[in-house]
């Protein structure tokens, strides 16, 4: 495989998790998070971009470090770092508003929807940044 190809494949393979979860996850704004199995379908969503994203950075980043694209697979690497670190960070605070919703507290949907956001406005920063750094990272070095 040519140095660009590398690049294109971990690219493309970056950004299709990243763009269905981009795609996906407007739609729960559409419905309210105090119904619990839209809530429940909301986790799941967002703990599979968690791990596709996680095992997407680690492949990504390993790809760009054996064609010997050291600053690319830091970038990368930082990705899968986040999709590491985050899902534990994600998923727990996600799972207290849940269990909050559900032992009564009507202000957990709120906290619930504000997550969602943050959850959302997260991917589409590093979704912009991924697509900015593409005629850099695909350029022969």
């Amino acid at each position: 495989m040519t140095p660009d190809a590398v690049a294109v494949a971990v690219m493309v393979v970056l950004l299709f998790p990243m763009g269905y979860f981009t795609l996906a996850s407007p739609a729960f704004l559409l419905v309210k998070l105090d119904i619990k199995p839209v809530a429940q379908l909301l986790r799941g969503m967002f703990n599979a971009h968690f791990l596709v994203m996680r095992v997407a950075g680690v492949v990504g980043m390993a790809a760009l470090l054996l064609d010997g694209r050291l600053l690319a697979a830091m970038g990368v690497g930082i990705i899968a770092a986040l999709a590491i670190w985050g899902r534990g960070w994600f998923m727990r605070r996600m799972d207290d508003q849940l269990s909050a919703r559900d032992a009564g507290d009507a202000e957990a949907p709120r906290r619930l929807r504000r997550l969602h956001w943050s959850g959302m406005l997260g991917n589409a920063a590093l979704l912009v940044a991924l697509v900015a750094s593409i005629p850099y990272i695909a350029a022969k070095t």
